[in-house]
């Protein structure tokens, strides 16, 4: 995301450190790539800088991170961290994960995802850069994006909001972990950093209980395709969605005071 929005000259210091936590896929969890949310966030920054609040910016927020995905996954083939480099963060015991983590680092674990990072910050830049200029997306109502609303329902701003939106259907519509869930620890992430002028890391207590709300109200599954058993076809079809309904639960169980 720094590199992007350098790109554009619109640096977002406290908005960029709060990405951390979102790396190994969401607290380590080994879902999307957190290439893939930092983008995101990039995305969702240029459609505010660009088309300012709302629910036009919102939508094409969502149509640049669908385009940000199928870039990614056209370079490396996958989307979740897990997938990507063959482990898993969370294990059943220390001594799996030492070896996990030894295999990882063996296998240049931490040059590949710096690699990875580096060259997808040039292609995600190019990708916004054309998506956001040549795009006609045509805006539903309000509200868009579940990651959107999650984030006005938690006090953020309307900036801070679009910049969500494309954590929509778990990331561009792509089925994936819960953008709304994303949402929420990227909001106590900045909260956090707000406060104590550092990053949380991934066992702050408050986006660990915002996950095990997150899981009661969705039956224990973390991906928007089985939360709801299906993927979004567009952002009018998620707009109808959300403005149904739809995640209530969700939504209310993650914008609940900790």
């Amino acid at each position: 995301m720094s590199v992007v929005d350098c790109s554009y000259h619109n640096p977002m210091v406290l908005e960029e450190s709060a990405v951390a936590p979102l790396a190994g896929g969401l607290l380590q969890n080994g879902y999307q790539c957190g290439i893939l949310w930092g983008a995101a966030l990039a995305a969702g920054a240029r459609a505010y800088q660009l088309l300012g609040p709302g629910a036009y910016a919102e939508t094409q927020a969502i149509l640049v991170t669908q385009k940000l995905v199928e870039a990614f996954r056209l370079r490396n083939k996958e989307i979740n961290c897990s997938d990507i480099i063959g482990m898993r963060w969370k294990v059943s015991s220390p001594r799996s994960l030492a070896a996990q983590v030894l295999k990882f680092f063996l296998r240049g674990g931490p040059l590949l995802c710096f690699n990875m990072s580096a060259n997808f910050a040039e292609a995600a830049f190019r990708e916004i850069d054309r998506s956001s200029t040549a795009s006609s997306a045509i805006a539903p109502s309000t509200p868009v994006s579940c990651a959107s609303l999650l984030a006005s329902r938690m006090g953020a701003s309307d900036m801070h909001a679009v910049l969500a939106a494309g954590f929509a259907g778990g990331i561009g519509l792509s089925g994936g972990a819960c953008g709304a869930l994303g949402a929420a620890i990227w909001i106590i992430s900045m909260d956090h950093a707000k406060v104590s002028g550092s990053n949380p890391g991934f066992a702050d207590p408050l986006a660990l209980a915002a996950v095990e709300r997150y899981l009661a109200a969705s039956d224990n599954e973390f991906e928007c395709a089985r939360v709801i058993s299906r993927q979004f076809e567009s952002a009018a079809d998620h707009a109808a969605y959300i403005q149904g309904g739809g995640c209530a639960k969700i939504i209310q169980a993650l914008s609940a005071p900790a």
